[in-house]
């Protein structure tokens, strides 16, 4: 008996196995749809304001706004879902960021003043749905105990990444070769067909209030933030959102500068595929090294060569070079996620995943605006500054705070928040 118990733990259940679960497809098709508007909202907004305004200062500070408001209300948002539902968030949450898309969609069209398009901006982070998370809560309930957890983890932050690489291509396909409002208004058309019919599978929804499990209410209280651990990784997240920010608007501004803005889409599709080729490799990999060894290691290769971006001036350099940081940005996304598997029990996982969600968003949205700035107001290229300027710091916490990163420290950093909690097996 033993043996064969070692025998099971020591294959790795595979992605077809986890698709055949029960009812997977019935929120992973919907789910695709609806967590889109997270890759696609920042890129369709610079592009749409760009547009309008002539200026990728102000299209930048309207994605940010957009973004700060994600980030802000995002962990809440995960919070609620963990106490009320899902659907009981998602219901209202998808018609009001359909409304706020639109409105701000119009202002821009209509050339509104900056202020204005700040106050849609805010509705419109503040409302995004927060999918992904909510697809991870449904494979835990799901999957409860089955070694099929971390091939869902690893299958989820795949997904992720093929989001990232989709979104932002589909937003500049619609803006570049249609009109630059049609990114924005697909968006919001996604938001709300694939947020409703997510949101209609209650079946797979996380349970809730005299349903769950015990002891699961109390723990979904306790914030995320109390793991030290999060906070490592939050500030980890806010470099690779600052590095999408910054690959958004220099790409497109230096297309611009050489008089082929279609080949934005070419360049960016170029970095995305790098992300997605890694994403699929590293979700596929059964890996001997810890975790935070491969943050430390793969966080090194992003700073570097997020480093070298500003020297290069070719198209074919840049898009070489935009391989491999898309290459290098999957493998850290990948293993921040399975450190939060590992750090944080499950009743707070859900907003751990939505603080590191958020912290991308913010990320990404302070990059834009510096990108943007510095594109206006210094040379052709200075937006390339951006990535590097995030993540060498961001790679310097890693190293400070490592220890703060191991998994064993779980039980003790979280038992000072939730009392007492049954003994349970690490593999």
């Amino acid at each position: 008996m033993a043996s064969t118990v070692t025998t099971e733990r020591s294959a790795r259940p595979g992605y077809g196995q986890l698709l055949r679960t029960k009812g997977a497809w019935t929120f992973l098709v919907p789910g695709f749809a609806a967590r889109q508007p997270f890759a696609m909202l920042t890129i369709s907004i610079v592009l749409l304001v760009r547009h309008t305004t002539g200026s990728y200062g102000a299209a930048g500070a309207a994605a940010a706004v957009t973004g700060v408001s994600m980030a802000l209300f995002a962990p809440y948002s995960g919070r609620l879902a963990d106490r009320y539902g899902q659907r009981a968030v998602l219901m209202p949450g998808v018609v009001l960021h359909t409304a706020a898309g639109l409105t701000l969609t119009v202002l821009a069209l209509a050339h509104a003043p900056l202020w204005a398009l700040f106050a849609a901006a805010v509705p419109t982070g503040a409302s995004v749905p927060q999918v992904g998370p909510m697809v991870r809560a449904r494979w835990g309930t799901r999957l409860k105990g089955s070694p099929l957890m971390s091939t869902a983890a690893a299958f989820e932050s795949v997904t992720d990444e093929l989001t990232f690489v989709v979104g932002p291509l589909l937003a500049t396909a619609l803006c570049t070769a249609i009109t630059p409002s049609a990114g924005l208004v697909t968006e919001a058309a996604l938001t709300l067909i694939g947020g409703l019919l997510f949101a209609a599978q209650r079946g797979t929804q996380p349970p809730v209030g005299p349903h769950a499990e015990p002891g699961e209410e109390a723990h979904a209280r306790v914030s995320a933030l109390r793991v030290p651990g999060v906070r490592v990784l939050i500030v980890t997240f806010l470099g690779i959102g600052a590095v999408f920010g910054g690959m958004q608007v220099s790409l497109a501004a230096f297309t611009e500068s050489i008089g082929e803005p279609g080949l934005n889409g070419v360049l960016y599709g170029v970095f995305a595929a790098g992300n997605m080729l890694s994403g699929v490799i590293c979700g596929a990999v059964a890996w001997k090294s810890s975790p935070r060894r491969r943050l430390m290691v793969g966080y090194t290769a992003l700073a570097l060569t997020t480093s070298a971006l500003w020297t290069v001036h070719s198209v074919p350099l840049l898009a070489g070079l935009g391989l491999l940081v898309g290459m290098c940005i999957a493998p850290a996304l990948i293993t921040g996620y399975t450190l939060v598997e590992d750090l944080v029990p499950a009743g707070a996982r859900t907003e751990a995943f939505t603080w590191l969600t958020g912290a991308v968003a913010l990320g990404q949205a302070a990059a834009v605006t510096v990108a943007g700035q510095w594109e206006d107001r210094l040379w052709d290229g200075a937006g390339f500054l951006v990535p590097m300027a995030a993540t060498v710091p961001a790679l310097a916490t890693i190293f400070a705070l490592r220890s703060l990163l191991v998994a064993r420290a779980r039980n003790r950093t979280v038992a000072r928040g939730v009392g007492h909690r049954e003994p349970v097996t690490v593999d």
